[in-house]
């Protein structure tokens, strides 16, 4: 395993554990898949990872209590990192609710405490004040925000006082966005973006294609999925087929090496079984070259999917013909 090289008080390994799907049924895991977490979450610590993300809104609660029970014996080794949804982040609520997490994780002190996403009315100043009084009490150990643009995560970490070390926000070779000021920030100021989703919810791993869709409730909201982009997106995974060729490796693990190839980035892909988590945590041994990284980037460059409004009717067709 490979590690972000920053002077935080535990290492962060350059892939984590996201665990939205703990003990949330969209995912339709089956359900047999709490047991199998704690399986995934120590196979996970004996390779080294590091960093095991949550938050209270995954399955309310549920996902951050299989997590704590799952890291029972292994807390003084990892990065606990879990989120407050912002309904009402003023200081107040803020503390409250990481003492709650906090329960439901089994620990005394929350490595990484992030905010969700921005609050459009409530200011940072004051959901700032509320992180900064864990801090100073020992609650919490690390500030984090999410889906922050550049500049809001700016002027959350001046309202804080201190840094705000990470940014959790979706990257991938479909979503290139923080490529344009978030990543050269992080390296800038020796700060961390911690990549949600990856692999496109699976989109990047060459499973899916027009004739043979994803059948999960999550992946068919998605307009990545719709048959129309797996029918766009075939060179793209095809390139990802031939660079996976020649490092005998999977096309996930090569998507997660293009996002990794950034020192100061870490993610977080989940994990729906063992194996997946050891193919995901080799991924971090791969070196790609100049060259496949270019391939890559043209590919994901040319790929035009239909998102946004012009995905809307098209989504609901695909739901009412399944």
């Amino acid at each position: 395993m490979r590690y972000v090289r920053l002077d935080t008080p535990k290492p962060l390994s350059k892939i984590g554990l996201g665990t939205w799907q703990f003990g949330s049924r969209e995912w339709g895991y089956g359900p047999d898949y709490e047991r199998l977490a704690a399986d995934i979450v120590r196979r996970a610590v004996e390779l080294g990872v590091t960093v095991f993300d949550t938050a209270e809104l995954y399955g309310f609660g549920r996902s951050e209590r299989i997590l704590g029970a799952a890291l029972a014996g292994d807390r003084d080794k990892v990065t606990v990192a879990t989120k407050i949804f912002p309904v009402l982040p003023v200081a107040s609520v803020v503390q409250q609710r990481a003492v709650a997490s906090a329960a439901r994780l089994g620990v005394t002190s929350i490595d990484l405490y992030q905010v969700h996403q921005p609050n459009p009315v409530v200011a940072d100043q004051t959901t700032m004040r509320g992180m900064r009084a864990l801090q100073d009490v020992g609650l919490v150990g690390e500030v984090g925000v999410s889906n922050y643009s550049l500049r809001r995560w700016q002027v959350a970490e001046a309202a804080l006082g201190r840094r705000v070390l990470s940014n959790q926000v979706r990257y991938s070779m479909l979503d290139r966005r923080p490529e344009e000021d978030l990543l050269p920030y992080a390296a800038q100021a020796g700060r961390v973006v911690i990549a949600y989703s990856p692999l496109a919810q699976g989109f990047l791993s060459g499973r899916y294609d027009a004739h043979h869709p994803p059948t999960g409730a999550v992946r068919r909201a998605n307009p990545y999925f719709l048959p129309e982009n797996l029918e766009r997106g075939r060179t793209l995974i095809d390139t990802l087929r031939q660079v996976a060729a020649a490092h005998d490796a999977t096309p996930s693990q090569i998507a997660l090496a293009y996002v990794l190839r950034h020192p100061n980035v870490v993610a977080i892909p989940g994990a729906s079984s063992v194996e997946q988590m050891e193919r995901n945590a080799a991924a971090a041994e791969i070196d790609l070259t100049e060259d496949e990284y270019a391939a890559l980037m043209n590919s994901a460059r040319a790929f035009r999917p239909v998102t946004g409004l012009a995905a809307v009717p098209k989504l609901i067709r695909s739901r009412v013909r399944t």
